[in-house]
């Protein structure tokens, strides 16, 4: 019991209240987030539209998305993280009725398309919060914690969802919406802005210039990171698209799919709070190459699956991948990210995630319908492969640059000769750095 006690201390202890409330708003949010679970088969059933029909709001609310992440990594920066995170969310909420009001397909398109315009402008804001509130050493765990939290909640969503769906499909918009609006009201009441505005000496990326789109694409230590994880997405999102479907090929009912599926968010529930003691004080790069070479030896081994019970081992294996790269991405991007530009570089990596999700079940069908099912999950595995090799030889780089922007923004000490004490204590005054504004509780 008392080990118990020791690790639960570890893992939640320390932890600014700030990012507690942040934390009980991402599962309040992931627990309503009913929607996008059964959106493909409210869009069939309910509305009656064709698949083609439902595979383009699908896509519009993917295409929604990535404007809302560009455009709220801007805003976050510029504006300001809380009033960025309040008006997605506000305007998610709404465009949430919105969408479970609307009928015609040209109304249903524009309303996922804006839907998904808002609902994804938040993770930039939420993002650079997370890291603003959190100091580094807890970062790590932090992540972990919130990573769980988003796992837990969508895992009770999926079960919710089939619950609440029996008494009508508009009661899942307003129940997401209403989750949404609680979430926005947690953040208004709780947490204050955190944006600081940086003092010091000016080095690359450490203010947020006009030209701050220009700095991004020309920090090619991290648009390297941003490209590898688009790759480790690609073969990540073929357990929504491709997944399915080999299953459906193999015999498998829609239902064992969906128990198989499940199996992701139970581990991820029971195995993710130790994460970060297992991968504490370990190479950054390492973690990340063995976590893309896990999942791509998940994925590839579906390519051999034909019962369910392996089909649900590939996805243990795989989880295990995704349990381990979460965390240390989540460090790293903040590592990354230039304060004044925290936003920007944020929206930046979450447009990886948009273009995956657009780019992996088109190309997952290509490669399925031309070279086959075993084609397509043997070139997950060597795309895995391939992944964990250039994490491995980018990593000195990123870690360099984390090191360089974690001196420029350390607090600059003159060099000392010989004052009086009264021109050390003037000096002293005029070179301490301003208090960053903190979150309020």
């Amino acid at each position: 019991m008392r080990t118990v006690r020791g690790w639960f201390r570890d893992t939640t202890g320390g932890l600014p209240r700030s990012f507690w409330y942040l934390w009980t708003g991402t599962l309040i949010n992931r627990l309503g987030s009913f929607v996008l679970v059964f959106l493909a088969i409210y869009l069939t059933q309910a509305r009656h539209f064709s698949a083609s029909q439902a595979g383009l709001v699908i896509g519009l609310w993917g295409v929604g998305g990535a404007v809302g992440t560009t455009v709220g990594g801007t805003l976050t920066d510029r504006w300001g993280r809380r009033p960025t995170l309040l008006t997605a969310h506000l305007g998610a909420a709404i465009m949430m009725v919105a969408l479970g009001l609307a009928r015609p397909l040209w109304s249903v398109a524009l309303g996922a398309l804006l839907l998904g315009a808002f609902a994804e402008m938040a993770r930039p804001a939420f993002g650079a919060m997370m890291v603003d509130v959190v100091p580094e050493k807890d970062r790590l765990r932090a992540f972990s914690l919130n990573y769980w939290a988003i796992n837990l909640g969508f895992a009770c969503a999926a079960v919710l969802a089939g619950v609440a769906a029996q008494a009508g499909y508009l009661l899942l918009f307003l129940v997401d919406a209403a989750t949404t609006l609680v979430t926005a009201l947690i953040i208004f009441a709780r947490v204050g802005e955190t944006r600081s505005v940086p003092t010091g000496p000016v080095v690359k990326g450490a203010t947020a210039p006009a030209g701050a789109l220009r700095t991004i694409l020309t920090d090619r230590v991290y648009l390297g990171f941003v490209a590898l994880n688009l790759f480790a997405a690609l073969v990540f999102l073929q357990h929504i698209s491709m997944l399915p479907i080999a299953m459906g090929d193999s015999g498998l009912s829609p239902a064992t799919y969906g128990s198989v599926i499940a199996l992701n968010g139970v581990l991820i529930v029971v195995g993710q709070l130790f994460v970060p003691k297992l991968i504490k004080g370990r190479s950054r790069s390492h973690v990340l190459a063995l976590a893309a070479l896990v999942m791509g030896v998940g994925f590839g081994l579906t390519a051999f699956a034909e019962a369910a019970w392996l089909y649900g081992l590939t996805v243990l294996i795989w989880t295990v991948g995704e349990m381990l790269n979460s965390p240390s991405n989540a460090t790293l991007i903040a590592e990354l990210s230039p304060g004044a530009l925290r936003g920007r570089y944020q929206g930046v990596f979450s447009l990886s995630w948009q273009i995956a999700g657009a780019a992996a079940p088109i190309l997952g069908g290509l490669v399925r319908e031309h070279a086959g099912n075993t084609t397509l999950w043997l070139g997950c595995a060597a795309i895995g492969a391939a992944t964990a090799v250039a994490h491995l030889v980018s990593g000195p780089a990123r870690e360099r640059r984390a090191a360089q922007l974690r001196t420029a923004a350390a607090p600059v000490q003159p060099v000392t000769v010989a004052r009086t004490p009264a021109t050390e204590v003037a000096e002293a005054a005029a070179t301490a750095p301003a208090e960053p504004a903190r979150a309020t509780t």
